[in-house]
């Protein structure tokens, strides 16, 4: 999880809280969260190397889109990161 940007990690929290969600969805809570547009050429990618870090998996909902969900790996880097930040509260 050290190695993820802001961006990633926040990527990987949402992903975290929907059950299988598209990129569209990821877009739109992530935008309000940042009250700006995030583009397809910020989103994609970063989706992309969540995936090859392992932290995700994507998996193919029709055509033209795909779905994501975390992976175990995923689940226990975003604990340690909790118990992380608990330990400076």
């Amino acid at each position: 999880m050290h190695d993820l940007t802001g961006f990633q990690r926040d990527l990987l929290y949402v992903v975290s809280g929907f059950e299988n969600p598209h990129g569209l969805a990821l877009s739109e809570e992530l935008e309000e969260y940042y009250e700006k547009e995030i583009h397809h050429g910020r989103l994609y990618p970063n989706l992309d190397e969540l995936v090859e870090k392992g932290l995700i998996d994507k998996s193919e909902k029709d055509r033209r889109t795909n779905g994501y969900s975390i992976t175990k790996r995923g689940e226990r880097e975003l604990d340690a990161r909790k118990a992380w930040e608990e330990q400076y509260r």
